[in-house]
């Protein structure tokens, strides 16, 4: 009750800005961000695998690459709830996968544009494969040592 007062100025604020205090607003408890997390992800399997399935359709194509897409997307934000959207954008930008994060949101954005706009369903598989390739890699970017872990065993396959 006292954020609400402070919110509306019926109770002075001690000296806080308006960052914290809409970050104090706006906060979540732990089991609802689990719960907004785990309906969030479900939702984004259950689309993906929707997305494939409406593949073998005729005019399948553009289904797949929309429920495909947004699947992902749903993924993505389910890491919100987790670490709040400020600090999930902050991370997703700082040096180590800024790049990750780019070809992820190109390739969401060409799997539609290849399946909607184009209608080439071979471009739209090809872009689908790069977003799970790229989401993959930016997913392995919050493991410690998991990047290096997967450049080592590619490249010890390769100089066989």
């Amino acid at each position: 009750m006292d954020k609400l007062k402070r919110a509306l100025g019926a109770q002075p604020a001690e000296a806080q800005s308006e960052e914290n205090l809409f970050t104090e607003l706006t906060t979540l408890s732990w089991s609802t961000r689990i719960k907004g997390f785990t309906i969030c992800f479900v939702l984004g399997f259950v689309f993906s695998i929707l997305g494939v399935g409406l593949l073998i359709l005729p005019t399948g194509t553009r289904l797949f690459c929309l429920f495909y897409t947004l699947g992902n997307i749903s993924a993505i934000f389910a890491t919100l709830f987790l670490m709040g959207p400020v600090n999930q954008f902050k991370k997703m930008f700082n040096s180590s996968r800024w790049i990750a994060s780019v070809m992820m949101i190109s390739f969401l954005i060409l799997t539609m544009m290849a399946g909607l706009y184009w209608k080439k369903r071979g471009l739209t598989i090809l872009f689908c494969m790069c977003q799970f390739l790229s989401m993959t890699w930016y997913s392995l970017s919050y493991i410690p040592y998991a990047r290096e872990a997967v450049k080592k065993t590619f490249s010890t396959c390769i100089d066989v």
